[in-house]
């Protein structure tokens, strides 16, 4: 499922997010999300965002589940929590701070998800970002106290 995508758009939004934040986190996490410690936290994002649903649907035949969204989702949180006052841009045009991004993320997640009607896992969206969270607060425990000071002291 993590390969393949709803459509062209689909696997261009995917693909531009992982490239942009994929490089910002890989680079700030050496030595554990380098080289091939980025590639396993991004597959490993993938298969355990993509479990809930399977076990909530694995008796639905007619069930699809398309896309990376639970990787990119992954690594996407993980640099809100290195960086949660920096802009991220909606559209590519509308600047917003990470940590807002994140909470319009998860709600449009849970919104999508229970509208349902596309081939898109939404409820992946939720499980690879809180799989970026904790992974990333296991592989670096320092991230947290820094979350929790850049928070409490925004720098616009």
């Amino acid at each position: 499922h993590g390969f393949i995508h709803a459509d062209s758009m689909h696997l261009l939004f995917n693909m531009f997010t992982l490239y942009f934040f994929g490089r910002a986190i890989e680079g700030l996490y050496q030595p554990f999300l380098g080289g091939y410690g980025f590639v396993a936290f991004y597959l490993l994002a993938i298969i355990i965002a993509m479990i809930p649903s399977y076990l909530q649907n694995k008796k639905n035949a007619s069930y699809l589940s398309l896309g990376a969204s639970g990787g990119v989702s992954a690594v996407l949180f993980a640099f809100i929590l290195l960086a949660p006052w920096e802009s991220i841009y909606l559209f590519a045009i509308v600047p917003i701070p990470a940590i807002l991004f994140a909470v319009a993320y998860v709600a449009y997640s849970i919104y999508a998800d229970k509208r349902g009607g596309s081939n898109i896992n939404h409820m992946a969206h939720m499980w690879g970002g809180a799989f970026g969270v904790i992974a990333t607060i296991i592989l670096e425990p320092q991230v947290l106290p820094h979350f929790v000071n850049a928070l409490l002291s925004p720098s616009f």
